[in-house]
């Protein structure tokens, strides 16, 4: 883990080379990685996504690039100021700081070119936006399970037990999930949910008590912070990963960001993503095996599920054979449609039938 001291140096030392360019006569310059989707690649050996060797360099030979170097510049200040002063802030609350700063020059004209300068920062120093003190909005997910923990908070430790401690809302993941300590488990695997509704059912049936399994609310596209301790579950407390999400294409990426990562995360996915994760449903065969309540593949939909079957994360079997089959059917399921065949049906049929049959339990 990086410490905040760590992360103050890097910034400086970046900072410092754009000085010792101005001191030997050079124009100042960052390279980086191209950060464009033709310089992403999938690491077959990793099973993640990765930059390729191309880079770019932002120089401060155009007005262009200058104001580039000088935002970097003020952001380095403001974020090493943050580290001394042992506070946190927002990406929107940078956007909107930047109007303060005495030079025009230097603020942001949209989130979107803050965002990415913090991303710039990231890759070129190594260290995370969590480790600078960096956060998003919160993204609301949470764990539930027999998992004790350990939290860092700004008023001392705390221990917390994630089913005994909390309510039904269950422990809501921090934004530096690499500030809690594992202390204790009897967790036999995680089910990684998507939606709200499907987790909150999962709880009231005590599937996780039932199973001995950590029920983490993916809450949509998951958030850093929760691909982050899904990752930390896995390999450090040897748990299996399972995804539960939607029988959409849009769902199937959502799946495909926890397992290898997202392609404008490819600098991070040695840390966010998990590929040994596995998809538990809602599949093309269970609309067809239940039944299920569906509505028709949209356009986009079709697209979206051609353009998987070209992408290297979907190119298995299992894949294939799923995505095909959804595109001969025509229909699309949320989770949520299990409900069709009575409440308890997801927790004492479709999952542990579907668990069982993976290995899982």
């Amino acid at each position: 883990m990086t410490t905040e001291s760590d992360a103050r140096d890097q910034l400086i030392d970046l900072a410092a080379d754009f000085y010792d360019q101005f001191a030997a006569g050079e124009i100042p310059e960052m390279e980086l990685p191209t950060r464009t989707k033709s310089n992403i690649e999938y690491d077959e050996e990793s099973g993640v996504w990765t930059y390729g060797d191309r880079t770019s360099i932002r120089s401060a030979n155009s007005v262009n690039g200058a104001r580039k170097l000088l935002k970097a510049a003020y952001t380095i200040e403001f974020l090493a100021d943050q580290l001394d002063e042992d506070r946190s802030s927002t990406l929107r609350e940078l956007y909107y700081l930047s109007e303060s700063w005495d030079n025009d020059e230097a603020q942001f004209g949209s989130q979107d070119e803050s965002n990415d300068l913090i991303e710039d920062l990231e890759i070129v120093t190594g260290v995370t936006r969590e480790d600078f003190h960096m956060r998003p909005e919160e993204s609301g997910a949470t764990l539930m399970g027999p998992l004790e923990l350990r939290e860092q908070t700004r008023r001392g430790e705390r221990e917390i037990h994630c089913q005994k401690d909390v309510g039904e809302g269950g422990y809501q993941i921090p934004n530096n999930p690499d500030m809690i300590e594992f202390l204790d488990h009897d967790i036999d695997f995680a089910l990684a949910v998507e939606t709200g509704g499907m987790r909150d059912r999962l709880v009231e049936n005590g599937f996780d008590e039932a199973y001995d399994c950590l029920v983490i609310h993916l809450k949509g596209q998951p958030a850093r912070a929760t691909r982050r301790i899904t990752k930390r579950v896995h390999d450090e407390l040897d748990v299996p990963i399972v995804v539960f999400a939607d029988g959409d294409p849009w769902s199937y990426r959502i799946y495909g960001s926890v397992a290898y990562g997202s392609i404008k995360s490819a600098h991070l996915s040695k840390y966010l993503a998990t590929p040994e994760a596995e998809f538990v449903g809602i599949q093309p065969e269970d609309i067809v095996e239940y039944d299920l309540p569906s509505d028709p593949l949209s356009d986009s939909d079709v697209n979206a599920l051609e353009s998987e079957l070209e992408d290297p994360r979907f190119q298995t079997d299992y894949w294939e054979e799923q995505i095909e089959l959804q595109l001969d059917i025509g229909k699309k399921s949320e989770q949520q449609s299990l409900a069709s065949r009575g409440l308890d049906f997801v927790t004492d049929t479709y999952l542990p039938e579907r668990l069982d049959e993976m290995g899982v339990i």
